[in-house]
This record gives structure tokens, C-alpha cells and sequence, in this order.
């Protein structure tokens, strides 16, 4: 199972590695920075290079059962033990990382100040969507958390990332935010991300090391998706 690089670092924007397996046209490789996709964030795009060659890589996944990461590309994939060089595209990939610790920093203020639970979410570049418990949601409420989740973006708070053992991340209060909890019973050590002061939650994504790099945010849609299932949409700055 490749070892996952972008768990621990977030800004690696290219990479070597070697491959490990070959499935089709698509392959597994020793080491990885490219993101899967998963927990509402898009999988990541970008190239491979080897002997010469270029591959853009369309897809990446990740294998339920074994685990193993699949790089996705059109044509023939480079072949097995061979060195290869993965490059992001950065400019995708910043912009989710800023949008997911938006979601966060969203998830947080909703979760210290009014209590709700999340019960869905989604993003994309530069924008994304949460959903929360909520009974009903007003004009009012919307303006006051989009100027609460602004102050807390440009409060220049410190995003930090641990895997922990299970048993000590689960000492952590409310470290599952959402309604259900989406973490598999057999697994032996989370990935917990926290903005200090705000916000700590277990998390597989990529996100930016300090709120202020997230920017102004602005809360472009709210809407009921059920009788206490209410829809809030964040739209971050290009």
C-alpha cells in the first residue's frame, strides 16, 4: 500500500516514486501526493513523467478493501518497478486545500455557537457546501455566520495536522463533527486535523497551515434540504 506524502504535507507539489502495480490503465505507486478524493473533496489531477514520457492523470481513487491508491491515465501506463515523477496541478489542488479548511472553519463556528451537527457536504474549487441540523434558517442567522466564519478566517489561526493512535484521538471531545461516524471500525490510528482554537475534527483531506490563507469568504446559498436539514454554501475568493 503506497505510503500516503500528502497526509503529513499538504504543499508537496511533485514527487518521486516507483510503481508498484499495474491494473488496466491504471497503476499504484510506492509513494504518493496525489489526494484520492474523499470525505467531500475531490480526487486530484495532474501529470507522470517517465523515460521521457508524460501521462496526465484523470483520475485517483482509492481501494475500499485493500486500500491501495490507483492512479487513473489514457493509454499505457508506465510499467512495474518503473521510476516515475508525479507532478499536481497546484493551482487545483491550493485551492481545495483553502476550500476545505474553509468547510472546517464553517464546521466549527456552527458547531461552538449553535450545536448542529453535520449531516452532509461537497465542494469543488473554491466553493463548497455543508449541511447542518438545524430546525429553520433566516436571512439573519446566515449574515451573522458568514461574518463569524470571516473573522475566524482572518484571525491567522494555525492549522494543525496529528495521526494519532485510536484510543488517544478518541479521548479527543466531539472529534466526529458529523452525524453519522464515517470512521471504519478496524482502523488503529486517525488523522485529526485542528485549527487551533476553533476547531478539531478526525479528517483525511489536505488543508493550508493558517486560516488567513483561506481569505474572504462569502455565503452564496442557504436552503432547506429537509424538515431540520438546512444547506449552507461557502464561496471562497480566486
Amino acid at each position: 500500500m503506497a505510503e500516503l506524502l500528502f497526509q503529513t504535507d499538504a504543499y508537496l507539489k511533485d514527487f518521486e516514486s516507483v510503481v508498484t502495480d499495474v491494473r488496466g490503465n491504471a497503476f499504484a505507486l510506492a509513494a504518493t501526493a496525489f489526494y484520492p478524493g474523499g470525505g467531500g473533496q475531490p480526487h486530484d489531477t495532474g501529470e507522470i513523467l517517465a523515460g521521457g514520457n508524460k501521462w496526465a492523470v484523470k483520475k485517483v481513487s482509492k481501494d475500499k478493501e485493500s486500500g491501495e491508491v490507483w492512479h487513473e491515465i489514457e493509454g499505457a501506463p508506465p510499467a512495474h518497478g518503473a521510476s516515475v515523477r508525479g507532478v499536481l496541478n497546484w493551482e487545483r489542488r491550493y485551492q481545495l486545500m483553502r476550500t476545505h479548511t474553509a468547510m472546517h472553519i464553517l464546521c466549527g463556528v456552527i458547531f461552538r455557537d449553535y450545536r448542529a451537527a453535520v449531516t452532509g457536504g461537497n465542494m469543488e474549487p473554491l466553493q463548497g457546501r455543508l449541511d447542518f441540523e438545524f430546525d429553520s434558517m433566516q436571512q439573519e442567522l446566515v449574515r451573522e455566520i458568514e461574518e463569524k466564519i470571516n473573522a475566524e478566517a482572518a484571525a491567522q489561526r494555525t492549522v494543525r495536522v496529528q495521526i494519532l493512535p485510536r484510543e488517544e484521538a478518541f479521548q479527543i471531545p466531539d472529534l466526529i463533527r458529523t452525524k453519522i461516524n464515517l470512521l471504519p471500525a478496524g482502523i488503529t490510528v486517525v488523522r485529526v486535523v485542528e485549527i487551533v482554537g476553533l476547531d478539531v475534527q478526525a479528517d483525511g483531506g489536505t488543508h493550508v497551515a493558517n486560516t488567513a490563507e483561506v481569505g474572504p469568504l462569502r455565503i452564496i446559498d442557504y436552503k432547506s434540504k429537509g424538515k431540520i436539514n438546512k444547506r449552507l454554501v461557502v464561496a471562497l475568493q480566486g
